[in-house]
Formats: C-alpha cells, sequence, structure tokens
C-alpha cells in the first residue's frame, strides 16, 4: 500500500478479517470474563488481530500496551482516584481518559487477580466507515486515521461517556482473533518511568502502526 492511499471499499476483505464475534459464542458471559480476567500482558498480545467496533465503525487491532498497578507507568500506581476508577472495577469494561488535555484514549480493563490492570489500544487497521472515520479525523490517509490512542479514539468517536462501559455489549463489538498472527513486542511509548518495560505489542508488519516500532532486544 502506497502512503497516502485511500481505502474506499469498506468492506474489503471485512469478513475474514472480523473474526469471531464474542456475542455470538457459546458461553458468551464465560468466555468474555475468561479472556479479560487473564493478566493485562497476555489479553495485550491476544487482542493482536483482534477486530474492535464501536457503533460498527472501527477495524482490526494491530497495537496495544499493558499496564497494572504494579507498573509505574500506570494510572493505577498509586492507586484508586475518581480518574482511574473503572480501571479497578470490573473486567471487560472500557477505561476511557483524557491525555495532556486534549485526546481521549480507550483502554480494556483485564485481570481478575491484580486491580488496576488495563490494555492501550494503540492502533487499529480501519475496515469499516472509513468515510465517518474520515470525516472525523480531517483525513482520508487511511494509514494515519487510527494511528495512536488519540487518532483512534476520535475516529471511533470515543469519549468519556463510553468509561466504564462493558465491551461485550453496544455500542461495543469486540471480536476475538481466529488465526494467531505474527506478534512483536518492544518498549512503550512517551513514558519515562518503566520505559525499559517491553509490555507494547504489534502485529508484524503493519503499516497502521502509531509510529516506528522495534521488537525487544534483551
Amino acid at each position: 500500500m502506497a502512503a497516502g492511499e485511500v481505502v474506499t471499499q469498506d468492506r474489503a476483505g471485512f469478513g475474514k478479517a472480523l473474526g469471531t464475534r464474542m456475542h455470538d459464542l457459546p458461553g458468551v458471559a464465560e468466555t468474555v470474563a475468561d479472556f479479560f480476567k487473564r493478566g493485562a500482558v497476555s489479553v495485550a498480545s491476544d487482542l493482536i488481530g483482534a477486530t474492535l467496533l464501536v457503533d460498527g465503525i472501527g477495524g482490526m487491532i494491530v497495537e496495544t500496551e499493558a499496564y497494572t498497578a504494579l507498573d509505574p507507568a500506570s494510572h493505577s500506581f498509586r492507586g484508586p482516584t475518581a480518574r482511574n476508577a473503572s480501571m479497578f472495577g470490573p473486567v471487560g469494561r472500557a477505561y476511557v481518559y483524557r491525555s495532556y488535555g486534549i485526546h481521549w484514549c480507550l483502554n480494556f480493563v483485564c485481570d481478575a487477580e491484580i486491580a488496576g490492570s488495563a490494555v492501550l489500544i494503540r492502533a487499529i487497521r480501519p475496515l469499516v466507515g472509513l468515510e465517518r472515520m474520515a470525516a472525523r479525523r480531517g483525513t482520508s490517509d487511511v494509514r494515519i486515521l487510527c494511528a495512536g490512542p488519540g487518532r483512534l479514539s476520535r475516529a471511533l468517536a470515543v469519549d468519556q461517556g463510553l468509561d466504564g462501559a462493558q465491551l461485550d455489549t453496544p455500542p461495543f463489538d469486540l471480536r476475538l482473533r481466529t488465526e494467531v498472527p505474527k506478534v512483536e513486542v518492544g518498549r512503550r511509548v512517551g513514558i519515562k518511568s518503566g520505559a525499559d518495560t517491553p509490555w507494547r505489542f504489534w502485529l508484524a508488519g503493519s503499516p497502521f502502526l502509531s509510529r516506528k516500532a522495534t521488537p525487544f532486544q534483551p
């Protein structure tokens, strides 16, 4: 795909990319709970290749970061506050916060054993609702529509109103991947504390990442 190329077919390759709808799986309550009750690192890695839609608009998750209450880079490190309350609530819900007073950022709360754990959704590959995303973002360059947590949230119209919302009910439609892709891991972005912790995960070779990714070398 050439830089700046615009995808005009919203559903090109969409069926294969969607994966398995959590709502359609037998024992869906157990499925959602089991997926998100695991540790943040496992959830962050396994979300790569899953599909996220908000009000029917979205695409494939290609980049995530893990955070826990034991991690000095996490909002939950110093304990519960009004801002991070959702991180200490039930797993399988959204934690939405505003970064630098400008951008909303979408996280998925996880880990039934370590309260205060969540996965930041850093980037998706846009697949459905491209015209709506382009209008919200003010660009038709598919590579940067959802490349970064702030861009992603604006493209999907995510704001504080979704903080604490369940991920297995509308407007969210989260679908597990049906194939295991090549996932690479490296250091997280834009932090000082815990900067060397390799808890950033991304789809190898994806052109839709938030920024350049270098695999971790121990």
